[in-house]
């Protein structure tokens, strides 16, 4: 089996007062791949009783720790029970299950690659104030990468074995997916595919953990210190920005 069989990844949601959404998720994903591991961060809601009955390996916080450290739990726990890549997902219902199948596609159309899955299809139904969000963190963080990225903020993505070894990482909260996406690339050397999936800001979603102006300022102020940090600036500019982000569509091969 591949690293990108179903039954050799673990899918991590990371969740907190998820109550309204987390059981249909944690069902659509088990219709595709047996292994989910749900890190609840001290939720004060219903969310651990509405999943108590289905077969998940859970982690819990007893206070909020940020979700960067529920993805560091739930990295660190998939490679224990031996797992070869992670699938996340974020747990409020704006990840479909049926876009796993996609993101394995392009993991295995290109190897030893983290995918994220880029919200570029109607993006439209975006927030105009977080499309701009995003349009500046994929400038940013694409330097730090040294490569062209679609979607940098999308909590939907693919890690391969590689990446997981980036668990211990010294970033917290959202600065965490910054931080593993510019390891990977600088320090792992490993690519980053982006497949195209719905931009989904419609429906019953609780309100978002993400802060926008105290998120934003700590992702840009991580991504400024690794930029120069690695150096050749003006060279790592010209990568990041020269040429298209890799995309890869599986309906179109």
């Amino acid at each position: 089996m591949s690293a990108t069989d179903p039954r050799r990844i673990a899918v991590v949601i990371p969740a907190l007062n998820e109550e309204r959404a987390i059981r249909g998720i944690v069902e659509s994903v088990l219709a595709i791949c047996p292994n989910v591991i749900v890190v609840d961060d001290g939720s004060t809601d219903a969310t651990l009783e509405r999943i108590a009955d289905l077969p998940v390996t859970l982690i819990r916080h007893e206070t909020s720790l940020g979700k960067g450290q529920g993805l560091r739990d739930g990295f660190r726990k998939a490679r224990a029970m031996g797992f070869d890549a992670v699938v996340t997902m974020d747990g409020d219902g704006q990840h479909h299950a049926d876009d796993i199948p996609r993101l394995l596609a392009a993991a295995k159309h290109h190897p030893e690659h983290l995918v994220i899955g880029a919200r570029i299809r109607h993006r439209e139904n975006q927030p105009p104030a977080r499309r701009r969000a995003n349009n500046f963190a994929d400038w940013g963080i694409s330097w730090g990468c040294g490569v062209p990225v679609t979607d940098t903020q999308s909590g939907q993505r693919y890690y391969p074995d590689a990446a997981l070894d980036l668990a211990d990482l010294a970033a917290d909260d959202f600065v965490f997916e910054t931080a593993v996406l510019i390891a990977a690339a600088r320090e792992k050397q490993v690519g980053i595919v982006s497949v195209p999936i719905e931009s989904r800001y419609q429906g019953e979603f609780r309100t978002s953990h993400f802060r926008p102006i105290r998120d934003v300022s700590r992702i840009t102020w991580y991504t400024m210190k690794r930029v120069a940090a690695y150096g050749h600036l003006i060279a790592s500019y010209r990568r990041s920005h020269g040429t298209p982000p890799l995309i890869y569509d599986p309906a179109n091969g």
